[in-house]
């Protein structure tokens, strides 16, 4: 079978991708040589996919569904894996394989097709928040995970040199994330990128999480990213600004956060994405989350 990267992975790779990288390039071989080893039958690649990996649907020798996941290293796939066995299948999807070649990993088969979006709204957003409570235990004590404050610092180095045209948001941006920084709550294993389109239907629970680039830190961090979730929406309704703030407080009171740092956090957040979103050529990104951006 032809491993053929879908074409969302090939632009988002491209995006990020350092001069001379050729991971794109050698995909198809590993991807062979991950499937023979281990005797697998492939069904298809997931279409349109993720942004980070080339995800393939198989079935194990003795005929069991699964998924065979292949990513690059700047994906972090081992600090995933290493969130995966810490959660243990409780909220996330399992591995299948807990010890295995570096940047492949193989996980239980869940309904690839079928995520919490394709419910109603509240609906979703209740089902994520609960999924994402299950998420967030203590971390080991001797974890090698990045923590929030080196993930949010490297970024704010990016933000720095965005355009005048949105210093004041990222400014405020800035003075947020310096403030929560301060004294921040106790810390938990986070699941990092996690959002509406990451909780997948599954068997054995109705919903299970997966793909995160796990941090370690407080848990508004994580939950501000669920706050902005269908953000194209947000925008074309009259009451967008007031929806999201009704969301910030809802959210906040659900999962048992302070509503000011869950702000704080996806102020940071979404100025964040906005801004990278214009350093790769994304303009109406980039205007949608800056536009959401200053209703906070």
């Amino acid at each position: 079978m032809a491993f053929e990267p879908p074409q969302r992975l090939v632009r988002a790779l491209g995006e990020t991708a350092p001069s001379g990288d050729d991971w794109l390039e050698k995909l198809p071989e590993v991807a062979r040589q991950a499937v023979d080893l281990r005797e697998l039958t492939v069904e298809r690649v997931q279409v349109p996919g993720g942004r980070s990996s080339l995800v393939v649907l198989v079935r194990r020798a003795d005929d069991t569904p699964a998924v065979l996941k292949l990513a690059p290293g700047r994906a972090r796939p081992e600090s995933e894996r290493a969130a995966l066995a810490r959660w243990g299948g409780l909220g996330a999807v399992q591995l299948v394989e807990p010890f295995t070649a570096e940047g492949v990993l193989v996980l239980e088969r869940l309904h690839p097709d079928v995520s919490v979006r394709s419910l109603p709204e509240a609906k979703a957003l209740l089902e994520a928040a609960g999924t994402l409570r299950r998420l967030w235990v203590e971390p080991p004590g001797d974890h090698a995970f990045e923590t929030v404050a080196e993930r949010t610092g490297r970024q704010a180095v990016a933000m720095r040199g965005a355009g005048s045209e949105v210093s004041a948001l990222v400014s405020a941006a800035l003075d947020a994330r310096e403030s929560l920084l301060v004294a921040p709550p106790e810390a938990r294993l986070l699941h990092g990128t996690f959002r509406q389109s990451k909780v997948l239907a599954a068997e054995r629970m109705p919903w299970l999480a997966v793909g995160p680039d796990p941090v370690v830190g407080e848990c508004a961090f994580d939950l501000a990213r669920l706050v902005r979730d269908r953000v194209e929406d947000l925008i074309a309704t009259p009451s967008g600004a007031a929806t999201t703030r009704r969301r910030v407080k809802r959210l906040a009171e659900s999962l048992d956060v302070d509503q000011e740092r869950l702000r704080g956090w996806t102020l940071f957040r979404a100025v964040e994405s906005g801004v990278r979103a214009l350093r790769v050529g994304r303009p109406r990104d980039a205007e949608l989350l800056l536009e959401f951006a200053g209703w906070l």
